[in-house]
């Protein structure tokens, strides 16, 4: 029989990736997601349910009619700011939800669980870069919700036999244009699609803080293509099913690169002049977030082969195109109708 897996939130951004690549490795693909952007995703090598994630009688079809050998688990709520204007919303969809299907796949025997977790359960670094003993102080409802699900499992772990590897991303970037695979959130609210729209469409970017202690006052992200990303997640169940241990990875680069940077780098890809005005910096922001992924490339053997940040740049650059392209071929369309 063909191996099965069911990833939730497997039409989003990085599901989206990771449901191409474990297509790619064999398995057969159960994506599970409510397209809460309204994305525009349907694949021809996976099963795709629009339903929430959380949703009892489907996770019970689910786990009835397909032998799932794991979960991978991406549908949370992500915008760090909107976790802080409404908690409540993050705490019900992110721990809550996620609770509940945990609670069905013990109740099924599935007893493999890879976690979309984040740097954010760090909070503000005492020291860089920020490895897995870092202490965790998270700053945001968001980053709270991650560290209150990485506690559950490892209470899961000791009372059911739960296995899981949770992987804490810094800051997931760049698309795979080729396979038709990028960033489509409504509204977006990642810095690099924001800035490649600033360029497109020759409007102000805005700077959130400028005086942040760092070299050039923005701050400072460690950025990681989302194909390394998706990469990490297959060696994460491949770890699993060898019996070694469960545990938690930093994703990152061990690089750091500035708002400005990012700015600068855009602009040379795209050739243009980008307007910069500055707000004031947001709450729940670190200055600089910057991972030790040494333990990454120890156990799970897993390098970042495509983190260049011009490469991470050039093929989101491509993907906006190509969707700025579809979305034109779909207006002339229906203007040709009407």
């Amino acid at each position: 029989m063909t191996k099965a897996i069911l990833i939730t939130g497997g039409a989003g951004y990085i599901g989206s990736h990771t449901s191409f690549l474990m297509a790619q490795k064999g398995y057969k693909v159960i994506i599970l997601d409510n397209f809460v952007h309204d994305q525009i995703f349907n694949p021809q090598w996976a099963t795709v349910i629009k339903k929430d994630f959380s949703d009892k009688k489907t996770l019970d079809m689910i786990f009835s009619n397909y032998k799932i050998e794991a979960v991978m688990h991406f549908a949370a709520f992500i915008e760090v700011g909107k976790s802080i204007k409404n908690p409540m919303k993050f705490y019900k969809n992110n721990v809550s939800k996620t609770i509940s299907l945990i609670e069905s796949m013990i109740t099924y025997g599935v007893n493999k669980f890879i976690f979309s977790s984040s740097c954010a359960i760090y909070g503000n670094p005492q020291e860089l870069p920020i490895t897995e003993n870092h202490p965790k102080n998270p700053i945001s409802p968001y980053g709270k919700n991650k560290l209150m699900i990485e506690m559950a499992l490892e209470d899961f772990n000791q009372a059911y036999g739960l296995q899981f590897i949770s992987l804490r991303y810094f800051n997931a970037a760049g698309s795979m244009p080729h396979y038709g695979l990028g960033e489509q959130h409504k509204p977006e609210t990642h810095v690099i699609p924001l800035i490649l729209t600033a360029a497109f469409e020759q409007k102000p970017f805005y700077i959130f803080g400028t005086k942040y202690q760092t070299k050039d006052g923005s701050c400072i992200r460690d950025f990681v293509h989302v194909w390394d990303i998706a990469n990490a997640h297959w060696l994460a169940l491949e770890n699993l099913n060898k019996k070694n241990p469960s545990d938690c990875f930093n994703l990152g680069t061990g690089e750091g690169f500035s708002v400005k940077q990012l700015i600068n780098t855009v602009e040379k890809i795209c050739r243009t002049k980008i307007k910069t005005l500055t707000k004031n910096k947001r709450i729940g922001d670190p200055p600089i977030l910057i991972a030790d992924p040494s333990k990454a490339f120890n156990i799970l053997k897993w390098k970042p082969l495509h983190s260049d940040l011009e490469f991470i740049i050039k093929t989101a650059y491509t993907f906006q195109i190509d969707q700025q392209r579809t979305h034109i071929t779909q207006n002339s369309k229906i203007l040709q109708k009407n």
